[in-house]
């Protein structure tokens, strides 16, 4: 397993996506992802506490219990948790940053990043809570979801000694909007950039075929299904699965590698139920794609 640099962390190349724990994965279930991560050489586990309403946190906790020495461990504040527990008001960032230390089970968290930005409080108030809970030792590092540019532009502006190690935002071979401003931004202040949804909701993990029925209990058949697994995307799979077959590898392998080819990834947060899916996404990064390489998925994928 490759290792980056996140601020002032070391993360591995995968990393695991804790959205599923406490809603499609049990604590067992958990346990055997942690484990098999755990042996893989993944180290960096990112998840929020709305995830299963704050049963991916608890999972994520007992899982680790023993073992926090091997783990980098990323969480997020902001959604709705309930009545008035959202957003980033100081005192909210309080709120949830112990009630998140209480779940996990842990005295400090790696990564603790806001999972959207917040119209109503000002940045900079936000910023300096931030700042706080870093100075008080509960977190190490502070990072941002679902912020444009202009947003992490406007985080930096503020005065403090700590600005966002990382973004957070959907970027896929299927999903490349932050091409256009987010990813020179973070070349730029050396802002470390993570990719959700890095398989497009399942589309590029290699099991949805054009003409072929969706596994059952799949994200084929679920609310994502009629906006993803159209006849143009599913095309476009036949297409990139050829070309990574071509060089004897599959279109996971494809999907992982691509987002791991840019250098302002240090992470690619792949969610996994399976301990044989775990394995699997943390052998998929094993792929250095060359400049031809990414020239041609671009031909390929019309970009």
């Amino acid at each position: 397993m490759e290792y980056r640099t996140l601020g002032s962390l070391n993360v591995s190349l995968v990393g695991i996506g804790c959205n599923n724990f406490g809603w499609r994965t049990d604590a067992v279930g958990t346990a055997s992802v942690v484990d098999a991560a755990l042996d893989a050489g993944v180290n960096f586990f990112d998840t929020a506490d709305c995830y299963g309403a704050g049963q991916s946190e608890e999972f994520l906790g007992r899982a680790l219990k023993g073992r926090r020495g091997k783990a980098i461990i990323a969480t997020k504040f902001g959604m709705k948790m309930g009545e008035g527990m959202e957003g980033a008001r100081p005192s909210y960032v309080l709120q949830a940053l112990d009630a998140s230390l209480r779940r996990l089970g842990v005295d400090v968290i790696d990564l603790y990043q806001i999972h959207r930005p917040d119209a109503h409080t000002p940045i900079a108030e936000t910023m300096q809570a931030l700042n706080d809970v870093v100075k008080a030792g509960k977190v190490r590092e502070i990072g941002c979801s679902n912020f444009s540019a202009e947003q992490i532009r406007a985080a930096r502006a503020t005065p403090g000694p700590g600005y966002f190690a990382s973004v957070q935002n959907e970027y896929s071979l299927f999903k490349r909007e932050p091409e256009a401003d987010v990813l020179p931004e973070c070349a730029r202040t050396r802002v470390g950039f993570l990719p959700y949804f890095p398989l497009a909701n399942g589309l590029l993990a290699g099991k949805y075929r054009k003409g072929k029925p969706f596994p059952e209990s799949s994200r084929g058949k679920d609310e994502f299904g009629p906006k993803v697994f159209t006849s143009g995307n599913l095309e476009r799979v036949e297409k990139l699965i050829a070309f990574a077959e071509s060089r004897g590898h599959t279109l996971l392998e494809l999907a992982v590698s691509w987002l791991a080819a840019r250098p302002e990834v240090p992470s690619v947060i792949a969610g996994a139920k399976t301990a044989d899916q775990v394995r699997a996404n943390a052998r998929a990064a094993s792929w250095k794609l060359t400049a031809e390489d990414l020239a041609e998925v671009d031909r390929l994928l019309g970009a």
